[in-house]
C-alpha cells in the first residue's frame, strides 16, 4: 500500500508538473452590448472565442451601456448569454452595471442594491464561474471579515494566477469630496487591498510565472506616474506598483473603460519615472468597436504572454 501511495504521489506531483509548463490560452473582452446590434451580434462573438481552445473567457465589465436602465431582466439575460459560453465564464462588475444606476435613465436605482443584485445573478455560486463548464475558483467570500465580495475570485492555470477585482471606472465610487470618500468605496478598498496582497503573496510562495489582475476601470495609469491622478485609484496604483516590483514574475492588467484597444507598458514609479517593465497592461474592445483578444501563455519563456486582436465584423446578410 505504501508503495502504492508513494508511486501515485509522484505520477501527481509529475502531472501537475506537466500541467504547469504547457501552453495554454485566454480570451477576453468587455464593454459590451451597448445596443441592440451589439446584443444581437454578442452571441456570434462568443461563438468566435468558442471556436478556439480557450481555457476560459474573461468580460471585464460594463454589460450594457451608461444609459440603459439597470432592471433585472438585462441582468439574467446577461446571464443567459454568458452561459452559453462552452468555456468557463468569468464576469467582472463594471461603472454601468452598478455605480451609474442612480441615473434617472438607469432607473433611479440604489447602486449598492444594485451591487447586491448582480452579486445574487453572477455570483449565486462564487466558487465557480459561469458557462456551460464552469471552472473551480476561490472567493473572497470565504473570509467572513469579507463576505459579501463574492465577485472577487481567483483561480491558477499552470504557472499563472488570475485575480478580478471590482474596481468600476467613473472614479471608482469615490464620490466627489476627494477628501471624504464613500464609505462604500472604503470598505470595498479594503477588500480589494487584501485581495491583491494575498494574490500575490501566493505568486511569489508558489513561485509562479506570471498573474493577471482583472478589472473594470482604467486607473490612469499614466497619471499615476506622472505624480498624479484621481483619489479613486491613487491607493490601488500605489499597492500595484510596489507589489509588481516585488514580484519577479511578469504582471498583466487587464481593463476595459475607456473603449481604446492597447497593449503597452505604461506603469512608471511617481519619484523616479522610470518604466516598470515586468507590467503589461491589456485594454480591450469597447463599443463601438466588438471583439476579443486571445492572450496565449508559454510558461518558461519569454515574453510570457503573448496578444492576438480578435476585431469582429458581421458577416455580409447578417
Amino acid at each position: 500500500m505504501r508503495a502504492r501511495s508513494l508511486i501515485a504521489a509522484v505520477l501527481g506531483l509529475w502531472a501537475l508538473a506537466a500541467e504547469s509548463s504547457e501552453p495554454f490560452s485566454f480570451g477576453v473582452l468587455g464593454d459590451v452590448p451597448y445596443n441592440r446590434f451589439e446584443r444581437m451580434h454578442l452571441p456570434a462573438v462568443l461563438a468566435d472565442m468558442d471556436a478556439e481552445a480557450l481555457r476560459v473567457v474573461i468580460h471585464d465589465g460594463d454589460i450594457k451601456n451608461g444609459g440603459e436602465r439597470c432592471d433585472d431582466a438585462l441582468y439574467v439575460d446577461r446571464l443567459g448569454l454568458f452561459n452559453t459560453s462552452r468555456h468557463p465564464f468569468v464576469a467582472v462588475p463594471g461603472d454601468n452595471d452598478w455605480t451609474d444606476c442612480h441615473r434617472a435613465s438607469n432607473g433611479a436605482y440604489d447602486p449598492q442594491e444594485r451591487l447586491d443584485r448582480l452579486r445574487s445573478v453572477f455570483f449565486a455560486d462564487p466558487r465557480h464561474s459561469l458557462g456551460s463548464s464552469p471552472l473551480r475558483v476561490d472567493s473572497q467570500a470565504d473570509d467572513p471579515a469579507f463576505a459579501m465580495y463574492r465577485e472577487h475570485q481567483r483561480w491558477q492555470i499552470g504557472t499563472v494566477l488570475f485575480l478580478t477585482l471590482n474596481v468600476p471606472g467613473g472614479g471608482n465610487n469615490h464620490g466627489r469630496n476627494k477628501n471624504s470618500p464613500t464609505q462604500e468605496f472604503v470598505a470595498r478598498s479594503a477588500a480589494v487591498r487584501t485581495w491583491m496582497q494575498q494574490g500575490f503573496g501566493l505568486a511569489r510562495k508558489h513561485g509562479l510565472e506570471g498573474v493577471v489582475i482583472v478589472m473594470q476601470a482604467n486607473p490612469d495609469i499614466e497619471d499615476f506616474g506622472a505624480g498624479r491622478g484621481p483619489p479613486g485609484y491613487r491607493e490601488l496604483m500605489t499597492q500595484l506598483l510596489a507589489e509588481t516590483r516585488s514580484y519577479p514574475g511578469q504582471v498583466l492588467l487587464v481593463h476595459g473603460d475607456t473603449h481604446s484597444h492597447r497593449i503597452d507598458k505604461p506603469l512608471r514609479d511617481p519619484l523616479t519615472r522610470r518604466a516598470i517593465d515586468n507590467f503589461t497592461r491589456l485594454e480591450t474592445f469597447g463599443s463601438p468597436f466588438m471583439g476579443w483578444v486571445k492572450v496565449d501563455v508559454a510558461p518558461g519563456r519569454t515574453p510570457l504572454f503573448r496578444f492576438a486582436a480578435r476585431p469582429y465584423a458581421p458577416r455580409s446578410g447578417d
